[in-house]
């Protein structure tokens, strides 16, 4: 395209789009790489023409609370965003050791990703134990990576 318009002068912007499709598409069919389980991903490959190897489905993990040692604090913290990135919160609930509710806190994040917000929860869960003056404390989350 940029030969194209030093001998022509301008450039078709739809000319453009459709030879980035193309190749994108081309490259996009020779893969073997599958995608994310995620919307935003599946409308970008859509658009391209791609058709989609979807990525192996994770199962969740059931999960049950578990009471702390005595005279410790369990802290639970979950992040989320609604896109990717989108419209992101985080939270997190106080226990005492035998379940007797503490405290909690949210807070609204603006436009993050989901692993940004579950971030942001853990950073807010631990500023907030040391404001309490809480020293035994189990802190859980639900992202592997946090």
């Amino acid at each position: 395209m940029r030969n194209y318009v030093c001998f022509q002068d301008k450039i078709e912007v739809s000319k453009v789009i459709s030879v980035i499709k193309d190749l994108t598409c081309l490259v996009g069919k020779s893969s073997k790489v599958s995608m994310k389980n995620d919307m935003m991903d599946f409308i970008v490959i859509k658009y391209f023409g791609i058709n989609t190897r979807i990525g192996k489905v994770l199962r969740p993990l059931p999960i049950r609370w578990k009471f702390p040692s005595p005279d410790w604090v369990k802290i639970n913290t979950n992040g989320a965003a609604r896109g990717y990135p989108g419209f992101a919160t985080c939270g997190g609930i106080f226990r005492w050791s035998m379940g007797e509710f503490i405290g909690a806190f949210f807070a609204f994040l603006d436009v993050q990703t989901a692993l940004v917000a579950e971030f942001y929860g853990v950073i807010y869960a631990l500023e907030e134990a040391q404001k309490l003056g809480l020293t035994n404390v189990l802190l859980e989350c639900d992202f592997a990576l946090v």
